[in-house]
């Protein structure tokens, strides 16, 4: 009876493991996609608006300032809940006019306080934009923000 490993039962082990782990890994991965595609992300939401208004906020650099989910810059409100701020639950019309104006309205001018910068959006790209900051409020965000200014 032998008193340790031997060479071939070492690398039979090593080699065993690594397979194992490595599809392990590999269904993981596969189930993770799985999931994303078919259940974690609203695909029949996801329309070409929404699609162009996230071309938009990345074309404009918003992430700069503004965060989506906690993902971007602190400087100005997180936007993932704008449309509930907005009353967009209540009535999506006066959301949208008050998510536009206040977008147009810019910079105000006010002393000593954050200036968002003017921009020019066409009314596609506003309703795109629009439209893609409603979409994302859809996103289960496991109560982030953790309170409703943002």
């Amino acid at each position: 009876m032998a008193e340790g490993l031997t060479r071939s039962a070492a690398r039979n082990i090593f080699y065993g493991g690594s397979l194992f782990f490595f599809l392990l890994f590999a269904a993981l991965t596969a189930h993770s996609h799985w999931y994303m595609v078919n259940t974690s992300t609203d695909s029949a939401g996801l329309t070409d608006s929404v699609k162009h208004g996230k071309e938009v906020w990345e074309k404009n650099m918003c992430i700069n300032c503004h965060s989506i989910l906690g993902e971007g810059a602190y400087f100005a409100p997180e936007l993932s809940n704008v449309w509930e701020r907005y009353g967009g639950h209540e009535s999506a019309e006066a959301a949208r006019a008050g998510i536009e104006a206040w977008i147009r309205a810019q910079p105000l001018e006010i002393p000593g306080r954050r200036q968002m910068p003017a921009y020019d959006f066409s009314d596609e790209e506003m309703q795109s934009l629009i439209d893609f900051l409603k979409w994302t409020d859809g996103i289960n965000a496991q109560d982030w923000p953790p309170n409703s200014a943002g």
